[in-house]
C-alpha cells in the first residue's frame, strides 16, 4: 500500500474544455442548475479530448465538474439560500478551498466538440475538469435528512447569486 499523500501536496488538474455562457459576472446568476432550467450554455471541449465524447449523445443529463475560477476560498459562508453562517462543506457555496463545482445540465445537442445544454449556472469561461453521464439509478438517493436546506429550499426559485462569495 502506498504511503498517504502529504496534506500540502498539490494536485494538478487540467481543463478539458470551457463553458460559453451568457453570464459574465457572478451577480444575478442562478445559484443551481435546477433553477436555471431554460438558461442555455455550451461546453467547447478541447480537440485533444474529442475522442472522449464518443457516445455522449445517448445521455439526457450530464454532470459537469468545474473549476470555479472566479470564486474565493472560505471555510465559513452565509449561503445564498440562508441568512445564517455555515461551514462551507455543509453548503454548495462556490467559495470553497478547492473551488470545485458540479452542475447537472440537460444535453440538447452535440455539434462536433461543442455540447449544447440547458440548466446553465456557470460563468462564461468556466474551466471544465471532467464530464460524467448522469444515471438516475446510480446517482439518485432518497433522503429526508438535508440539514439547513430543509428551510432554505423554499428560497431557491427566486434566489440569485450576489457578491457575498467574493
Amino acid at each position: 500500500m502506498p504511503p498517504p499523500l502529504p496534506q500540502s501536496a498539490p494536485v494538478t488538474l487540467r481543463p478539458i474544455g470551457v463553458v460559453q455562457s451568457p453570464f459574465s459576472s457572478t451577480s444575478g446568476m442562478p445559484i443551481q442548475t435546477v433553477a436555471a432550467g431554460e438558461v442555455q450554455g455550451s461546453l467547447r471541449v478541447f480537440d485533444e479530448f474529442a475522442a472522449g465524447l464518443r457516445d455522449i449523445e445517448g445521455f439526457e443529463y450530464l454532470m459537469l465538474i468545474t473549476h470555479l475560477h472566479q470564486a474565493t476560498e472560505k471555510l465559513e459562508v452565509v449561503p445564498f439560500m440562508d441568512t445564517q453562517s455555515h461551514g462551507v462543506f455543509a453548503t454548495r457555496a462556490p467559495a470553497r478551498p478547492n473551488r470545485i463545482g458540479l452542475s447537472i445540465v440537460q444535453l440538447v445537442r452535440v455539434q462536433a466538440c461543442v455540447l449544447h445544454f440547458l440548466g446553465n449556472d456557470m460563468l462564461h469561461g468556466t474551466p471544465v475538469l471532467d464530464i460524467k453521464p448522469y444515471v438516475p439509478a446510480l446517482d439518485v438517493r432518497q433522503t429526508e435528512r438535508i440539514g439547513w436546506f430543509a428551510q432554505g429550499l423554499t428560497r431557491l426559485p427566486t434566489t440569485l447569486s450576489d457578491e457575498r462569495m467574493k
